[in-house]
C-alpha cells in the first residue's frame, strides 16, 4: 500500500511539473480582440475570443487579457499588464493589438486613454481628471515598446498586430490605419514578430461592400463584430502568423 501510495504522488508530481512547463500565449488588446465577457452575450465578439480554436491548446495554454474601451496606455496603467507580467515566463508567448482606442483625448473626466501620436520619446504631464493622479503620458509607440521589451527580458516571444479595420469606406476602399503603421515600424525597431492584420483583413473585406458587411460582420456598429465576424478575424491572424516563417508559435497550430 505504501509503494503504491509513493508511485501515485511521483505520477502526480510529474504530471504537475510538466502541466507547468506548458507555454502560455497571452492576448492583449481592446474590444475588437475580446468584447465583454468575451462570451457573445451582446451579439459582439473579438478575434481573441475564438482564436484557441486554431490552436491544440492540449500543448499550449491561451488567456485573453484584453478588454474593451482600453489603449496601450490604459491596459498599463490600470496594472493588466503588472499582473501578466507576474506569471509571464521564458517560453511564452504575446500578442499585442492596441490603436483603436489611442486617438481619444489625452485627459478629460469620462475616459483619458489617448496616447501621444507616432512612435518617439515625447511625452506630457498631466493632472488625470478621471484618475485624479498625475501621470506621464507617452507615445503609442513607447507603450508599445514597453510591452514589446518586458515580453523579451522574460524570455518570451511577442507578436505585434496591426489594429483589425473597422467597416469604414472612402472610395470604395477601406482607410488603412495608421495605427497599423506605427505598429509595424515599432515591431520592427524592437525586432518583435509582426502581422499586418489591418491590410490582411482589409483585403478581405474590400471583395465585398459596406452593406454586406455591415449585414454579414457589423450588424451593430462599424467597429465590432459579431462571431461570424471574429471568425473572419482569428482565421486571418492564423494566416498572418503562418507568415511569420521564424515564429516558434506555429508549432502550435492545428
Amino acid at each position: 500500500m505504501k509503494r503504491i501510495l509513493i508511485l501515485s504522488s511521483i505520477i502526480f508530481l510529474s504530471f504537475t511539473f510538466f502541466k507547468k512547463q506548458k507555454p502560455t500565449l497571452y492576448i492583449i488588446g481592446d474590444s475588437t480582440v475580446r468584447n465583454g465577457s468575451g462570451k457573445g452575450s451582446d451579439g459582439q465578439w473579438g478575434w481573441g475570443s475564438v482564436i484557441q480554436d486554431y490552436f491544440d491548446t492540449t500543448k499550449i495554454h491561451i488567456e485573453n487579457h484584453a478588454i474593451g474601451g482600453r489603449s496601450s496606455r490604459t491596459f498599463l496603467t490600470e496594472g493588466r499588464w503588472d499582473k501578466i507580467m507576474a506569471n509571464l515566463k521564458k517560453g511564452d508567448y504575446v500578442m499585442i493589438q492596441f490603436g483603436h482606442n489611442d486617438g481619444g483625448a489625452l485627459n478629460d473626466s469620462t475616459r483619458a486613454r489617448g496616447s501621444i501620436k507616432g512612435i518617439g520619446e515625447e511625452s506630457e504631464e498631466i493632472d488625470n481628471m478621471m484618475t485624479k493622479k498625475h501621470e506621464t503620458v507617452h507615445t503609442y509607440g513607447w507603450y508599445m515598446r514597453k510591452y514589446i521589451n518586458e515580453t523579451k527580458e522574460k524570455g518570451a516571444q511577442a507578436i505585434v498586430f496591426s489594429p483589425v479595420p473597422r467597416n469604414v469606406w472612402k472610395g470604395g476602399k477601406i482607410p488603412r490605419d495608421t495605427y497599423g503603421k506605427w505598429a509595424a515600424e515599432t515591431a520592427k525597431t524592437t525586432g518583435a514578430f509582426f502581422v499586418d492584420l489591418n491590410e490582411l483583413v482589409a483585403v478581405k473585406y474590400e471583395q465585398s461592400d459596406e452593406a454586406t458587411l455591415k449585414k454579414n460582420y457589423f450588424p451593430i456598429d462599424h467597429t465590432h463584430t459579431n462571431y461570424e465576424g471574429a471568425k473572419v478575424n482569428a482565421q486571418t491572424v492564423v494566416e498572418g502568423l503562418k507568415g511569420v516563417k521564424k515564429c516558434k508559435l506555429n508549432k502550435y497550430l492545428k
